[in-house]
């Protein structure tokens, strides 16, 4: 499970589509099941209590991407349910860090993110 911490335009359709899959899991876990159950213990999942405001505008991140790239989204989250902090500043690895990792990667990320650090 993993939410990054780079701008969506750096993601290749996988992993752009696979965090936004990820995302609304994490949401689930967060705000209907209270916390508990499943991933609730994942170093991932962690770095997001108390931050589902954060989470909320990360996914509206992506979903600005999404129809920049020309996809659909039928699948909002719900803003009542988005409190705490507004930001995320706990990171499993630095943005620049995370930026190093999708140019390794075997994508497209690599592409998109060649001009970039």
């Amino acid at each position: 499970m993993r939410i990054w911490d780079v701008e969506p335009k750096y993601l290749c359709r996988k992993h752009l589509l696979a965090e936004h899959r990820e995302l609304h899991g994490l949401w689930n876990i967060l705000t209907v099941h209270g916390g508990t159950g499943g991933y609730s213990r994942h170093p991932e999942t962690l770095r997001w209590v108390g931050k589902t405001k954060a989470l909320y505008a990360r996914h509206e991140e992506l979903v600005r991407e999404f129809a920049r790239r020309g996809y659909d989204h039928r699948t909002p989250l719900d803003e009542r349910l988005a409190f705490g902090s507004e930001m995320q500043d706990v990171f499993r690895d630095t943005p620049e860090e995370q930026i190093r990792m999708l140019k390794e990667k075997q994508c497209d990320c690599r592409a998109r993110g060649s001009d970039v650090c």
